[in-house]
């Protein structure tokens, strides 16, 4: 594996392979395996769990990590092509890039949607242009669209749990002060109906995700058996639900609008997950999120503070999954092409 950019360029056999390696590794560690190998990790957007993950992870698989995040004990960059830089940033990706590639064996990027025009963002402009610049093996850490190391944890986690591969997953919007990226959401309706599940996204009216990641992730369900469904309807959602997946995002209906974004959520504050979602929800069913979250807004403190919640252990397996990620990837030829997958 030379890259690890989205969970659609691999095969269900393929993750589950993967899976089985983070298992391998969690359970007998290899504290030596990456020794001499270094990491880079360059963060254009902020970070808690994935930045710790991915230096917890690498560290014990006796590697070494360096992160660079723009404009704090670094110049800023630039990252528009044809950009007049007369302003605050003093380098250009184009160089930086490349440079910081040079120093390391693999890096990884993390590089958030604009959100100023969707069809730029849903292309992955911005991210594409990044990894054309890399010339070592990459990893995705979130890119306008796709967040493939939070699907694999998610997995991960349901399997953990024993979560049925034929279960009900529900992918739910919740409430959020303003309009955040479309990434978490793409990668997880495409991970469940990978993963064989009935996939149910659960949203208001102005919500729907974009045809292109529900086509996607229909695709997925139709090669693994699952299916994938959307509404409005949350008693019928929410009904024999094994897990019920939070997620805030902003409406495509609106993209780059903020005002016309918080007039349509003005109304929508009881989008707020409570004990109440889960009266007809599946016995044992899970409630996943995969922070951080704002209390009593997104989610209310009853939820997170149940017994239901296993969000702190799915942010655990983040650092889980990266491990076999970069296990994979640095332990794979070196003299591989810089293909979709190994």
């Amino acid at each position: 594996m030379n890259r690890f950019l989205d969970l659609a360029d691999f095969s269900r056999d393929e993750v589950k392979d993967l899976l089985g390696l983070a298992a391998r590794l969690q359970s007998h560690p290899d504290p030596q395996a990456l020794a001499g190998k270094v990491l880079g990790l360059l963060f254009l957007n902020p970070s808690l769990r994935t930045l710790a993950s991915f230096q917890s992870g690498m560290m014990r698989l006796g590697g070494s990590v360096f992160v660079v995040t723009p404009g704090q004990g670094t110049w800023q960059l630039e990252t528009r092509n044809g950009a007049v830089m007369n302003g605050a940033a003093a380098e250009h990706v184009r160089e930086a890039v490349p440079v910081l590639a040079s120093y390391c064996d693999a890096i990884g990027i993390r590089m958030f949607a604009e959100g100023k025009n969707l069809e730029a963002d849903m292309t992955e402009t911005q991210f594409k242009m990044m990894a054309d610049l890399c010339n070592k093996p990459l990893v995705n850490m979130e890119s306008a669209m796709n967040h493939p190391c939070q699907a694999l944890a998610d997995w991960y986690t349901m399997d953990e749990l024993k979560v049925p591969e034929r279960g009900k997953f529900v992918l739910s919007w919740v409430n959020h002060p303003r309009a955040l990226p479309l990434a978490v959401p793409s990668a997880t309706v495409h991970m469940a109906a990978l993963r064989g599940m009935e996939v149910v996204v659960l949203r208001p009216e102005g919500y729907a995700l974009p045809a292109p990641i529900m086509e996607k992730a229909r695709q997925a369900a139709v090669s693994s058996g699952g299916s994938l469904r959307e509404t409005t309807d949350r008693g019928e959602a929410l009904a024999g639900a094994h897990v019920i997946y939070a997620k805030e995002w902003g409406s495509p209906l609106h993209y780059g609008n903020s005002e016309a974004e918080a007039k349509l959520r003005g109304n929508l504050g009881d989008w707020c997950v409570t004990d109440s979602w889960f009266k007809t929800a599946a016995p044992g069913s899970h409630f996943m999120h995969c922070l951080p979250v704002r209390r009593n807004v997104a989610v209310a403190d009853e939820v997170l503070d149940g017994p239901r919640s296993v969000v702190v252990r799915e942010a655990y397996n983040r650092m889980v999954v990266q491990m076999a990620v970069l296990y994979k990837m640095f332990r794979s030829n070196s003299g591989q092409s810089r293909g979709r997958r190994s």
